[in-house]
């Protein structure tokens, strides 16, 4: 069934237009709240969000809507999204929420659900909020009106989660590490964290304003965390960003270390220790080839999904998986955590890092990736892959990579992209097949 609202992360969209508007907002917090409003027992929703302007906003707008059905609120204010799936579960709430865009520019902003047990909602419950969505949800009498409250341990909760994760022989003495937290909803525990643990912390994106959250730092401009590893002398970088459920390293050379070499760092580390459960790694479609090669070296299986790390999670639970994630930088730890958490991934990486004694140029390398190239192409409306033109080069391309490459052709759950990605081992058919297939695209959008 087509969707109205719900992407492959929650609603996503420019603030001020639909569907990222105060109105929809409050429905979507009426909506949320009357579809979990089950038993007799007082409902509670927490409420996190990342350090946007327009979170101010949206949080006031889903406070209305949730109270005015009778839920109560707790407010937790910036946290990490992970945070607010872990204290969904801790707090024994209905339901919790994440307002943040993750990546996106700070104009951007979302609204990401888990339900009470810390996972991101089901297609069904995705399903039957957005039929509410439709209609006039039923509001309470003025007396069971609920109630919203701000708490203020919730930071000092999180860091000390997190640093469970860590093992307890080890610690980060003598390790100096950048952090680049985007300016966005780690600011205020990353650092805290890794310090507490004994490292030498250096903190970038720090500073959060309402407007400079990713911009040209995080873990998709990873550029500054570059250069201050390097300056510094620093033995790695970790780079999060804006809702912290996402990593990216930098090696002391100043080499930037994708989601994939993490994963099989993870997966063989935690395969050495017998500490890995299922028979492998799940990850995307998006996954390098070089990380299937790898695992498979190690009689371990690399099980695909769908883009989008609820697709990774639901893998995960099918096959028994404790190790899953996107090359883009989010690493789900079953063990740990219900959803992708960039601050515990980068822990787990430090931990082979203090235990291993290699340098992190020596330990993240872990294959050699095979030549791999995307592209997006942005398009105003229509459906440019529908298009007989573009469908004709695809099945070209297809055709041309078989039995040595693959090709993955889709469109963004999250922006107005059409994403274009193919790799093989050679790296000059790789780009001409990648650029014939955008020219038809950008000539369909046109």
């Amino acid at each position: 069934m087509p969707r109205k609202f719900f992407g492959t992360d929650g609603i996503r969209g420019l603030t001020n237009t639909e569907p990222m508007t105060a109105a929809i907002a409050l429905k979507v917090g009426q909506a949320a709240g009357a579809h979990f409003l089950r038993g007799s027992h007082r409902h509670r929703v927490v409420i996190g969000k990342d350090t946007r302007l327009s979170g101010y906003m949206v949080e006031s707008a889903l406070v209305a809507g949730f109270t005015s059905v009778g839920m109560d609120v707790v407010l937790l204010g910036p946290m990490p999204t992970p945070a607010v799936a872990m204290l969904t579960r801790s707090m024994r709430a209905d339901l919790g929420v994440m307002i943040s865009a993750s990546h996106n520019p700070f104009a951007d902003n979302g609204i990401k659900l888990f339900g009470p047990d810390g996972y991101k909602l089901s297609d069904e419950d995705e399903l039957a909020i957005e039929a509410l969505l439709e209609r006039e949800v039923e509001l309470v009498e003025a007396g069971r009106i609920g109630r919203a409250k701000r708490i203020d341990d919730a930071r000092g909760r999180y860091v000390h989660f997190a640093k469970s994760t860590f093992p307890e022989r080890l610690r980060l003495d003598g390790l100096k590490i950048v952090v680049d937290c985007a300016n966005g909803a780690a600011y205020h525990v990353a650092p805290d964290a890794l310090w507490e643990l004994g490292a030498e912390v250096i903190s970038l994106g720090v500073q959060p304003n309402g407007t400079n959250i990713n911009d040209e730092c995080g873990s998709t401009h990873p550029e500054l965390l570059q250069e201050t590893v390097v300056a510094s002398g620093a033995d790695i970088g970790l780079a999060l960003d804006g809702d912290a459920d996402r990593l990216i390293v930098v090696d002391e050379t100043g080499k930037v270390i994708d989601g994939d070499q993490l994963m099989a760092l993870i997966a063989l580390d935690q395969q050495r220790q017998g500490l890995l459960r299922g028979d492998g790694v799940v990850a995307t479609v998006m996954s390098n080839l070089g990380l299937e090669r790898r695992l498979s070296e190690a009689g371990l299986k690399l099980h695909r999904t769908k883009v989008g790390d609820r697709y990774v999670l639901e893998g995960m639970r099918e096959t028994g998986c404790n190790v899953g994630g996107e090359q883009s930088g989010h690493i789900i730890l079953a063990d740990h955590a219900t959803t992708g958490d960039g601050l515990v991934a980068g822990l787990q990486i430090l931990a082979a890092l203090v235990a291993q004694e290699k340098a992190a140029s020596m330990l993240l390398n872990q294959f050699e990736p095979v030549p791999q190239l995307l592209r997006n192409v942005r398009f105003q409306g229509g459906a440019p892959l529908d298009e007989p033109a573009v469908r004709a080069s695809i099945a070209d391309a297809e055709r041309q990579l078989d039995g040595r490459g693959r090709l993955v052709i889709r469109k963004s759950g999250t922006e107005p992209l059409i994403r274009v990605m193919a790799e093989g081992d050679d790296a000059a058919e790789v780009d001409a097949v990648v650029a014939r297939i955008c020219a038809a695209v950008e000539q369909a959008a046109a």
